[in-house]
């Protein structure tokens, strides 16, 4: 199969994208776990994995038909965070940037009538939606619950809660 040059770069881009995303969410989980937040650092960690995954995705899709993934260098995460809840603010934000551009390379997919990998866009596009929602579900909580100590303890045992993996689809993982 064969795709454009410019559908090739944007999907080499989309993997650099998801590889800074691991490492992002890698550094957070570090940094919760060496200030106390063991149920965060549990699900940053997951979240780092699951965005290795997603960068996996992007790999097998180009080799599989035949384009050839770039292996990205990865820039360095910042390290330095000041709350629990600056830390989930940066990670709706970070979700917003690959949910643009999931949805660009939708657009050019269309525009190119490249089907197939308009077909392989379709699950990111509906995986960007329940991310973005999970970071804005977390972040009500601070309104809900408070931001004392004993709430950010709370939010703490909810993001421990759901530090599980996803099971694998049926795709390439």
């Amino acid at each position: 199969m064969k795709i454009s040059s410019k559908m090739k770069k944007a999907l080499n881009d989309q993997t650099a994208l998801e590889a800074d995303a691991s490492n992002t969410y890698l550094a957070m989980a570090s940094w919760c776990e060496t200030t106390g937040y063991e149920g965060a650092a549990a699900f940053y960690y997951v979240q780092a994995e699951e965005e290795r995954q997603h960068m996996l995705k992007f790999i097998h899709y180009l080799n599989d038909i035949g384009a050839t993934a770039t292996i990205p260098g990865t820039k360095s995460p910042a390290s330095n965070f000041k709350s629990l809840e600056s830390i989930l603010k940066t990670s709706l934000n970070n979700e917003m940037v690959v949910t643009k551009a999931i949805h660009s390379m939708v657009e050019l997919a269309q525009k190119e009538k490249d089907h197939s990998t308009y077909a392989f866009l379709e699950w990111f596009v509906n995986e960007q939606v329940e991310e973005e929602k999970k970071f804005e579900t977390l972040l009500q909580k601070f309104d809900l619950i408070g931001r004392d100590k004993l709430a950010i303890n709370e939010i703490d045992k909810i993001l421990n809660g759901m530090a599980t993996l996803p099971p694998a689809d049926s795709g390439n993982a």
